[in-house]
Order: C-alpha cells, then sequence, then structure tokens
C-alpha cells in the first residue's frame, strides 16, 4: 500500500541478504518522480531513470527529484530519430538548472550507448567509498 521505500524497510533487506561479500547494492525504489524524491532510504546516491520517449520535459515537472539526485540516467537514445522533439541539450540544460553537480548520462540499453561512461562512473565511486 505505499507509493515507496524507506530506510527502515532498507535496513531490513539488506540484513536479510547479508552484504559482506557486496561492493555495490542496488535498490529500485517503487512510485514515481514524485513520492521516491521525499524519503531518503539509506543511499549513498540517488539515481533516476527515464527515457526518450518520456520527454525532455521531466525536470520541468519533478523539479524535487532532479534537484535531489546525483545521477540521471536518460535510457533508450537509440529512439532519438524517432523521437525528433526530444531534445539532450534542453534536457541537461533543465537538469543542471535545477542540480549543478548532477551527472547525466544518455544510454542505450539496446545498443549499449554510454554504459561505458556510466561503468566507470560506478567504478570510480566504489573505488572513492572503500577508501
Amino acid at each position: 500500500g505505499m507509493c515507496h521505500l524507506d530506510a527502515g524497510m532498507t535496513e531490513q533487506g539488506l540484513r536479510e541478504i547479508g552484504t559482506d561479500d557486496l561492493d555495490l547494492v542496488v535498490l529500485e525504489n517503487v512510485g514515481n518522480l514524485v513520492c521516491p524524491a521525499e524519503f531518503n532510504i539509506g543511499e549513498n546516491f540517488r539515481i533516476a531513470l527515464l527515457s526518450v520517449p518520456e520527454g525532455d520535459d521531466k525536470p520541468l515537472k519533478y523539479p524535487l527529484m532532479f534537484s535531489i539526485c546525483d545521477v540521471v540516467l536518460i535510457n533508450k537514445c537509440d529512439t532519438l530519430s524517432v523521437f525528433d522533439d526530444f531534445s539532450k541539450e534542453a534536457m541537461k540544460e533543465r537538469i543542471l538548472k535545477l542540480n549543478p553537480d548532477a551527472k547525466i548520462f544518455f544510454v542505450s540499453a539496446k545498443t549499449g550507448e554510454g554504459f561505458d561512461e556510466w561503468a566507470d562512473w560506478i567504478r570510480t565511486e566504489i573505488s572513492e567509498y572503500q577508501k
């Protein structure tokens, strides 16, 4: 009945699976672009995932989510030729206006575009966290 995870749920889940042998745990919060933005779940980084077909206006509609995200992944970049009204530049500008420190990665799960940069960022952050 809830529209989001909370820190207690995160703690319980991590305790149950154990984390001794893990370098990275990814939690996919449930809900929309409103509720999850309002709750800390004990994460080190907040990552928003959206896709080109959703439109480049999402930061205008959901400013809180984009103002608190450390990373924004924009998937389905392989569809840019079909969704020609989507502007990568407008999307970046809108996100960075809300959150100048946000990292933005344009990726395609279909073609693999952008995943090298995304994976490099993850590896760097894990390395820094472990120090």
